[in-house]
C-alpha cells in the first residue's frame, strides 16, 4: 500500500492507496509546529478509523509546497515506516518534458496534476487546481509541460478582504443567489465565488488562444466540485487528481529501479 501526502500551503491532504485503488483519504491543517511524532499519531489515527493496518505501508510519496513540513513526512517514512520516500520534484524523472525556464521551481503539486491529467485524459489539457493558490497547468497535446498561471485563492481572498478591511467579516465559499447583492456577506460572495468564475472562464480562453485548440479543461483541489456547478466550462472534476499523480510518480520511480 501507498501512502500519498499531498502538502499545501494551507491544507495536506493525506491518501491510501491499494494498487491504484484511492482507498481512504483525509485533510489536516497544514501547521509548521506539527512535529514527526504528532503527524505520525494524526495519519495513524486516521488509518485506525478506516481499518488500515499502517504495517502494510510500504511506499511514500511526498508532493510538497511547504519546505518545512517535507521533512516532518520523511520523518514518518523513515522512523515509522522504515522506508526511503519519494519526494516529488522536477528534478525527477516522470515521463513528461518540463518546458518551464527552470524545471526545479516547478510545484510538486502542480508536476503531479500535470501527470496524472494527462495520464487519464491525454492533452492538450488545461488542468485548475482550486487551493491557496488556483493554478493553470497546461499539457500539450504530445504530453509536456507547457508552465500555465497562478493566481491568488478563493479562500485567501476571502481571508485577505477580512484582514484588510475592518468592517468585511469573515464569508462562507458559497454561491450568493444574485450577483446584485443586498448585503455585505452576499456582496463579498459575489464578488469572490463570481469573481473567480469570469476570470477562469476568460484565462481558459486566453490559454485557449494562444494553444490554437479547444483543450480540455479538468478542475481540481477542494472548491473544484462548488465551482464547477456554475459552469460548464470543465471537461471533468477531480478533487484528488494531485495524489493520483503522486500514485503514478511513485510506481514509475519503482520500475525504474
Amino acid at each position: 500500500m501507498l501512502l500519498a501526502v499531498d502538502v499545501g500551503n494551507t491544507h495536506t491532504v493525506v491518501g491510501i492507496y491499494a494498487g491504484a485503488e484511492l482507498v481512504a483519504h483525509w485533510r489536516m491543517s497544514s501547521g509548521a509546529h506539527r512535529t514527526g511524532d504528532e503527524a505520525w499519531l494524526t495519519v495513524k489515527n486516521f488509518c485506525g478509523n478506516e481499518g488500515i493496518d499502517t504495517a502494510k505501508l510500504s511506499r511514500v510519496g511526498i508532493a510538497s509546497v511547504v519546505p518545512d513540513l517535507t521533512g516532518i513526512f520523511e520523518t514518518i517514512a523513515h522512523r515509522y515506516l522504515k522506508v526511503e520516500p519519494v519526494v516529488i520534484s522536477g528534478a525527477l524523472d516522470m515521463g513528461m518534458q518540463i518546458e518551464y525556464d527552470d524545471p526545479d521551481s516547478v510545484g510538486a503539486d502542480r508536476i503531479c496534476n500535470a501527470v496524472a491529467g494527462y495520464t487519464r485524459y491525454g492533452g492538450p489539457l488545461i488542468i485548475v487546481d482550486f487551493g491557496t493558490a488556483t493554478t493553470f497547468d497546461i499539457v500539450s497535446a504530445r504530453g509536456s509541460y507547457m508552465g500555465g498561471v497562478i493566481c491568488l485563492g478563493i479562500e485567501s481572498s476571502a481571508a485577505e478582504l477580512h484582514r484588510r478591511a475592518a468592517r468585511l467579516p469573515k464569508v462562507d465559499l458559497r454561491f450568493p443567489t444574485s450577483v446584485i447583492a443586498r448585503d455585505t456577506v452576499s456582496s463579498m460572495q459575489a464578488g469572490l465565488m463570481y469573481g473567480t468564475l469570469e476570470a477562469l472562464e476568460g484565462l481558459v480562453r486566453r490559454i485557449r488562444k494562444e494553444l490554437g485548440s479547444d483543450a480540455g479543461v479538468i478542475a481540481t483541489g477542494g472548491l473544484a466540485p462548488v465551482i464547477a456547478r456554475h459552469t460548464s466550462i470543465f471537461t471533468a472534476v477531480e478533487p484528488s487528481l494531485v495524489l493520483e499523480g503522486i500514485r503514478l510518480i511513485v510506481e514509475r520511480v519503482a520500475k525504474a529501479d
